[in-house]
């Protein structure tokens, strides 16, 4: 396995950084705001008015994605059912020394969970067994799989949405294929969607090869587009 670094990026939230590959499991320009803009505003959001979301994650890497969608619908009546695949999970002395609890409170201060309530969420959600779907809260079911994405058994049509945040093309194509996009368009119920910070013409071409409606949409800071694409 790469040997793995904490680093700050420029909004002050932390990430893990792979100097193998110079890849990070976020963007240099600010974790934090990175996962807001792709999963939350440019993913979550679509899905305001539904009582419940079925998501399926590809890359869970520190679990910021999830935290944070946990945080989004804490002071709601949502539910998320959330299913994370990851193949080399973070270990607890790295997530330990991430800094999301201070990070979000900083980020968003109409938070109204304390940095100490935010962490020991954090902590469940890292800590959960993988495999079995578990209640982090009444309102927030997660189930992880330590699993290769391309061999992993997808559900048909079992996912309202996907945070599709594997490492680049650059460092992984095999991950941005025609054959894990189908995989996933086939897991995905009519009328979900899948967001990506990506914006490579070749990403783009292969989503719409295996069906899917996409669109361009302005980046998070350091990117100028990102992709969002439908099933209809």
């Amino acid at each position: 396995m790469l040997s793995r670094k904490i680093i700050l990026t420029e909004d002050g939230s932390a990430t893990i950084h792979l100097a193998e590959w110079n890849e990070s499991y976020h963007s240099k320009h600010g974790a934090v705001q990175e996962a807001y803009h792709v999963f939350i505003r440019n993913g979550l959001d679509f899905f305001r008015e539904s009582s419940e979301v079925s998501i399926l994650e590809i890359g869970f890497g520190t679990g910021l994605n999830a935290l944070i969608s946990f945080l989004e619908i804490s002071e709601t009546h949502q539910k998320i059912n959330y299913t994370g695949l990851e193949k080399y999970p973070v270990v607890e002395n790295e997530f330990k020394a991430l800094n999301y609890p201070q990070s979000l409170k900083d980020f968003n201060s109409d938070l109204k969970l304390s940095e100490t309530e935010i962490s020991a969420v954090y902590n469940s959600l890292m800590k959960a067994n993988w495999q079995d779907f578990q209640a982090i809260h009444p309102n927030f079911q997660l189930q992880k799989f330590q699993e290769d994405f391309l061999e992993y058994e997808y559900p048909k049509e079992a996912f309202d949405l996907i945070y599709f945040d594997a490492f680049g093309a650059r460092v992984q194509p095999e991950l941005w294929s025609e054959e894990l996009f189908e995989k996933l368009f086939q897991s995905i119920k009519s009328g979900g969607m899948l967001t990506t910070y990506s914006s490579k013409g070749s990403v783009r071409r292969a989503l719409i090869s295996v069906g899917f409606r996409v669109e361009k949409r302005p980046g998070p800071p350091g990117k100028r587009e990102m992709l969002v694409a439908f099933k209809n």
